[in-house]
């Protein structure tokens, strides 16, 4: 997200959390940890908020049909060498 507006603020943090991020994430400044950081949170906020939001609505009976069904594996082959490909898999 480059070009986003920044905001300076000052903060007080565990300056050996602050050390073991930059360390981890491989940057140098506080800054970038910490941008780091509030990304991954809000991503994982996201993805709990959408988990959330499918298990309260459960599948309608036309959904869970479809999960039961099983593909017709003959209509996905083709003429493909995948051993030629991917000779190290052969």
């Amino acid at each position: 997200m480059g070009g986003m507006a920044k905001e300076k603020a000052t903060i007080t943090v565990d300056r050996a959390k602050l050390a073991e991020a930059r360390a981890v994430l491989g940057v140098s400044s506080a800054s970038a940890a910490i941008d780091v950081a509030l990304s991954q949170l809000l991503r994982r906020h996201r993805v709990l908020r959408d988990a959330r939001a499918y298990i309260e609505t459960p599948p309608t009976a036309e959904e869970s049909a479809l999960g039961l069904t099983s593909p017709g594996w003959d209509s996905l082959a083709d003429d493909t060498d995948w051993d030629g490909e991917w000779p190290e898999n052969a």
